[in-house]
């Protein structure tokens, strides 16, 4: 455990650091995203457009989390226990890409298509029922479902 907060903690050092724009916590044991990194990323939150927190142990996503990262375009939460999104995910005014794949959602995430920007979503490997239908929000656009749904 020591390691994976020895990783998080070196890894939002160097995106302040550098100024970056990606802020990469894929594969750092998280069951949470942790609440100090609100304040430590505060500086570069503004700045942050992608944010990997893929293959960790996520089991919901707060509400805090989507208020902050406003300028993110691009979200992989792939491999992780997720089952439902907050509404405030459709508050993500520039999000163009998200990864879902590998969580545990069983319905189609409706919070989604509050999202004009997106223009890639990936949720295979996860338990989805029923039919579904997507339409682009924007038609100029093209929009794409990257999954193995038997009805798509």
């Amino acid at each position: 455990m020591g390691e994976a907060v020895a990783r998080v903690a070196r890894r939002v050092n160097d995106l302040i650091e550098s100024g970056g724009h990606h802020l990469d916590l894929s594969g750092c044991c998280l069951n949470a995203y942790p609440t100090g990194l609100y304040l430590a990323t505060s500086s570069v939150s503004d700045k942050i457009t992608s944010i990997s927190l893929a293959n960790n142990e996520l089991k919901g996503m707060t509400k805090k989390f989507f208020t902050t990262y406003q300028t993110i375009e691009e979200l992989d939460l792939q491999g992780n226990q997720l089952e439902k999104l907050p509404v405030e995910l459709g508050l993500l005014p520039i999000l163009k890409i998200i990864n879902l794949s590998k969580n545990k959602f069983e319905v189609f995430p409706e919070e989604l298509t509050r999202i004009q920007s997106l223009e890639s979503i990936n949720l295979e490997g996860n338990q989805i029922k029923g039919s579904l239908l997507l339409i682009s929000p924007q038609p100029s656009k093209n929009f794409t479902l990257a999954s193995k749904f038997p009805w798509v």
